[in-house]
């Protein structure tokens, strides 16, 4: 018994309903597994201490001895300064040095007619010394008053001359000191100025030695601020070092993704500058940041405002070609996860 054209119809029809449906559920499907949400990634930074090594006195740059990328260990030479001043009153003070103790001595055995004789040279030396630093100090004063010469050079040319006659003072003081008789007290104030004079000379010794910089810690110089014959002032940066061996990650978190984060807790990030290498982190430092840069509105999540954090996390383990500057992508699901 054959079907009946309407049932053959109707079949048809019950047949490609069934295949649209099907079809509509796997469009359906397909469309909500390409729009589902995909994971949330926090971006982070890596960072590194930088050492800017400066010198404590100025001077003209005399060499540098590195370039910007060479590797430097502790201690290694890095610059060189040209301080012919600093040089010359390194020479003055031991030659102060030398005059004290040797009136220590005279003060100790009794004074001789030629130490009278060297002393009164000694003092009359001193005497054009301060002479000539007063006169020094009255025409830097002069170029000062015109605008010439910083306040810098004026306060260094008064200090030069107050010390010139402190010294003509002392050296006239031990003068006739070699001429009277030796007392105790005095043979207490020469011993006395010989330790000052020493005292003095460390002093200058230490000064002097600011004219060679040596790497403070081991990294890599990242920046050469001067160049060979500038001329750089107290403190000056000369050069920064970067502690390439010690980095670390910052994140700047909102406070509602703050819960499970304290200093020893675990995450893993991905770098893409080493072709998205898994690295783990481990948390070290967490402080709120400014006020004013971190406020976010929140009022419609409940009415109150969210803070944000930073925080700085270690790399578990030494990570090979890591560097300042990278990026870290963090999967937000696991700040969230706990431990």
């Amino acid at each position: 018994m054959t079907e009946s054209p309407p049932s053959r119809r109707l079949g048809r029809v019950l047949l490609w309903t069934t295949l649209s449906i099907l079809a509509l559920a796997c469009f359906v499907a397909l469309l909500l597994w390409l729009t589902r949400p995909g994971p949330a990634f926090l971006q982070g930074q890596i960072e590194a201490d930088s050492i800017r090594v400066a010198a404590k006195v100025g001077g003209r740059v005399a060499s540098i001895e590195v370039e910007e990328g060479d590797r430097v260990e502790t201690g290694d030479l890095l610059a060189t300064l040209f301080m012919p001043e600093v040089e010359a009153r390194a020479g003055q003070v031991q030659a102060q040095v030398d005059a004290a103790g040797a009136m220590a001595d005279m003060a100790r055995s009794g004074a001789r007619d030629e130490q009278i004789r060297a002393a009164r040279a000694q003092w009359q030396a001193a005497v054009s010394q301060a002479e000539l630093a007063a006169e020094t100090r009255t025409r830097i004063e002069s170029l000062h008053t015109d605008g010439v010469v910083p306040t810098q050079r004026r306060d260094e040319a008064v200090a030069r001359a107050k010390s010139a006659q402190a010294q003509a003072d002392a050296a006239r003081e031990a003068y006739h000191m070699a001429r009277s008789a030796v007392r105790p007290e005095e043979l207490r104030a020469a011993e006395a100025q010989l330790r000052q004079a020493q005292r003095g000379l460390s002093e200058a010794q230490s000064t002097l030695a600011e004219a060679q910089q040596f790497a403070p810690v081991s990294g890599e110089v990242t920046n050469r601020v001067v160049e060979p014959g500038e001329v750089v002032g107290p403190g000056f940066p000369l050069l920064v070092i970067t502690r390439t061996d010690r980095p670390w990650v910052t994140l700047n978190l909102r406070e509602d993704l703050m819960p499970g984060i304290h200093p020893g807790r675990r995450f893993s990030g991905q770098l893409p500058a080493l072709g998205m290498r898994s690295v783990e982190f481990q948390v070290h430092y967490i402080a709120p940041m400014a006020d004013f840069a971190t406020w976010r509105s929140s009022r419609d999540l409940g009415g109150f405002d969210l803070r944000t954090f930073e925080v700085r996390a270690r790399p578990v383990e030494a990570v090979p070609d890591l560097r300042p500057g990278m990026s870290v992508l963090v999967d937000e699901r696991s700040i969230k996860a706990e431990e």
